[in-house]
Formats: structure tokens, C-alpha cells, sequence
């Protein structure tokens, strides 16, 4: 009998007969969520494995800040949407901050805790509402654009697709060496995947390339049962004194930036599939959204990855069904359980996980796409106007 009522009560919380859902929809539909996102499981530790940080313990950070962070969401905001640390900032923080600026990953780390403070105080005094407000959506898809051609770069030297060269500063690399044979493999196997529309087509990607190379004895197993201590190696060693001493200003800026164009691009295009709102600039706690999106990357940097965002995946548990928070408690919840995956992540070579990275950085540059297909429309609109103006004159 408690078991109903409590049942009863969750369904009324989470608003389920107003958003015309039911318990078997919004499982199924934060499963499909997990699914679609999980491959970040193993993409984003190898990436922050190259900053120095271990990947036992990156590992662990990355299924637990995605675990709170979609937690959150769910359950105080109320949204199906799921977060996890951000693709972009991974790299920036990787590959710019830490290998490019000569930064050790500790005080990268503190940067990241500190634009997380920042995003709270901004969320607190109502600026960062007035700042997204005032963005136009074309700097939207110019940001997300240029992270994901950054994102597919990184992917295709990764694969040994590319090389670097003194003179036009990327090359064309060996396409029969075998780990970039092995690669292609990974892209040519993924694509197929996306394009039957296979939920789960990136992790099955990488699972698929990581089977191969085993098989082929390109890859090695390095899996063993990690200790805790070994687990938590990345969990409260950030380093914010050093961060605070150097003056971080840029690199903060930039996690500050990245994040809220992805908090509010991926709010509004899966609010809007899920017909949530009617207008962008009218959205229901929008506030609890924010607060969470800040909670969620401090929670990231005390656990040890970089800025934890909201994940444009969420659409495809939107897609499914879900409507109500309890699609993000779920993804949630299967990425506490993600964390047995952790030993697992050693086994997993390079060039299984790039072909990852050139997907989906290919699909975040579409919003250039979509942006200039609206800017095309709209011209368009005030042409025939004109036009028509002038006919009536």
C-alpha cells in the first residue's frame, strides 16, 4: 500500500497525467537517453587521460558528475534533460589549457570549479538569464560550430587521419598504417549506425572497434578490478589557489561561455520537441535549470573532469516518450550503475574512441546549417515584403 502511494505521489510531483505520460514511458525513455549518450563513458576519460589525469579515476568522475548532474535535473527541475561533462570543453580543457598554456591539470581543474561558482552567482543575481536573452541565435550556432570543427580535428589526428606538418600545418597521414585502418573502420561501422538510426550507434561504434582491435591484436586488454583509492585518484585534487594566484580569467571566461550557449541551445531544442513551452523566452523554472547546470559542473570539477553541460542526446529520450523529469532520473540513475564500467575503459585504444569525435563534431557543425537555412528564410520574408510593398504603392 505504501509502495502505490509513494508511486501515486512521484507521478504527481513529476506532473505525469498533465504531461500525459505514464511510469513504463519515462524508464524506457530515460534508457534510451543513457544509451545514446553513454559513449562519453569512454570518449571523455581517454581525452582527459592525455591531460594527465588517471583514467581509473577519470572514469569514475565522468559517470558520477553525469549521475548528479541528470539527478538534478530530474529531480529538482523537472526536465528530461540529461547532462554530463561537455564535449568541447574537454578538449579545451585537454588540449588548450593544459598541453597548449603549460597548466597542471589541478589548477585546470580549479578554473573549472571557479566558472562553476561564477555560473551560480550570475544564476543567483538574474544577469545570466539577461545574457542569454540578449545572444542572437546565429552566435549560437557560430560556437557550436566552431567547437565541433575543433572536436572533429582532434578526432581525425587522433586517428592518424591527419598528421601534423611544418609547412601547411596538417598533412594527410598513412591510411594503411592499421590503426588508422582500424579507425576508419570505427567511422565507416558508426556512420552505417546513425544512418539506420540505431540508438545507441556511437557506444556500439566504439564497443565494436575496441572488439576488432582485441581481435587483431592492435589493442590490449588492460582491465583489472580498480581499488577505491584508485577510483577517487581525481576526486578533490583540484588546485584552486594556483588558479586564483594566476588569474584565469580567459580560460574561466571560455568554460563560462561554451556552457550556457549549450545549457540553453539544448533546453530549448528538446523543450520545444517535448512541447514543454510555447516560446524560448518564456520557459517554467528556468531558473531551477540554471542552478543546476552550476551544480552539476562543481560537482564535475570536485570529482575531477571538466564543465559539466546539458546533452542535445536528451532528444532522443524526448523522441521516446519521455516528458517529465523522471527521463533524466533514470539516465541518472543508469550512470551510477555505469560505474563498474570503469575498468573497462583501459581496454578501450584510441582509435576506437576518434571516430566518435569526428561524429560528433561533424553533427554539432549542422547548427551552422540550420542557422544560415533560418537566415535564408527570413530574408526571404522581408523580400517578398519589400516586394509586395512596393507592388501595393
Amino acid at each position: 500500500m505504501c509502495k502505490y502511494k509513494a508511486a501515486e505521489r512521484l507521478e504527481q510531483y513529476f506532473d505525469f497525467q498533465a504531461l500525459h505520460t505514464n511510469w513504463k514511458t519515462e524508464v524506457l525513455a530515460g534508457i534510451t537517453t543513457f544509451v545514446t549518450m553513454a559513449y562519453i563513458v569512454f570518449v571523455n576519460p581517454a581525452i582527459l587521460h592525455e591531460a594527465g589525469l588517471p583514467l581509473a579515476g577519470a572514469t569514475a568522475a565522468t559517470c558520477l558528475s553525469a549521475a548528479f548532474g541528470s539527478l538534478f535535473m530530474g529531480a529538482w527541475a523537472r526536465y528530461p534533460i540529461a547532462l554530463a561533462p561537455g564535449m568541447g570543453l574537454n578538449a579545451y580543457f585537454t588540449y588548450t589549457v593544459v598541453k597548449g598554456m603549460g597548466i597542471a591539470w589541478p589548477a585546470a581543474l580549479g578554473a573549472v570549479f571557479v566558472s562553476g561558482v561564477v555560473f551560480l552567482l550570475l544564476t543567483l543575481l538574474g544577469l545570466r538569464q539577461l545574457i542569454l536573452a540578449a545572444i542572437p541565435f546565429e552566435l549560437y550556432a557560430a560556437v557550436a560550430g566552431g567547437v565541433g570543427l575543433f572536436i572533429a580535428l582532434i578526432g581525425l589526428r587522433n586517428s592518424g587521419i591527419i598528421v601534423p606538418h611544418p609547412a601547411t600545418m596538417v598533412a594527410l597521414g598513412n591510411l594503411c598504417g592499421s590503426h588508422t585502418l582500424l579507425a576508419l573502420f570505427g567511422l565507416v561501422a558508426t556512420s552505417a549506425l546513425l544512418a539506420w538510426r540505431v540508438r545507441a550507434a556511437m557506444l556500439l561504434g566504439i564497443l565494436c572497434t575496441a572488439a576488432l582491435a582485441l581481435a587483431t591484436g592492435l589493442g590490449s586488454w588492460n582491465a583489472h578490478v580498480y581499488s577505491l583509492t584508485e577510483l577517487a585518484s581525481t576526486a578533490f585534487r583540484l588546485d584552486i589557489r594556483s588558479t586564483l594566484r594566476l588569474g584565469f580569467f580567459e580560460i574561466v571566461f571560455v568554460f563560462l561561455f561554451i556552457d550556457m550557449f549549450d545549457s540553453i541551445g539544448t533546453l530549448v531544442a528538446v523543450g520545444k520537441r517535448a512541447e514543454l513551452f510555447e516560446q524560448a523566452r518564456l520557459i517554467p523554472r528556468i531558473n531551477r535549470i540554471l542552478f543546476s547546470d552550476a551544480f552539476a559542473t562543481i560537482a564535475g570539477s570536485l570529482s575531477g573532469t571538466s564543465t559539466v553541460v546539458s546533452y542535445i542526446e536528451s532528444a532522443a529520450g524526448v523522441a521516446a516518450g519521455g516528458r517529465s523529469g523522471m527521463t533524466a532520473v533514470v539516465t541518472g540513475l543508469l550512470f551510477l550503475a555505469a560505474l563498474f564500467l570503469a575498468p573497462l575503459a583501459g581496454a578501450i585504444p584510441t582509435a576506437a574512441t576518434a571516430p566518435a569525435l569526428i561524429l560528433v563534431g561533424s553533427l554539432m557543425t549542422t547548427a551552422v546549417c540550420l542557422c544560415a537555412d533560418c537566415a535564408v528564410h527570413r530574408a526571404l520574408r522581408v523580400s517578398r515584403g519589400f516586394m509586395s510593398g512596393g507592388m501595393s504603392m
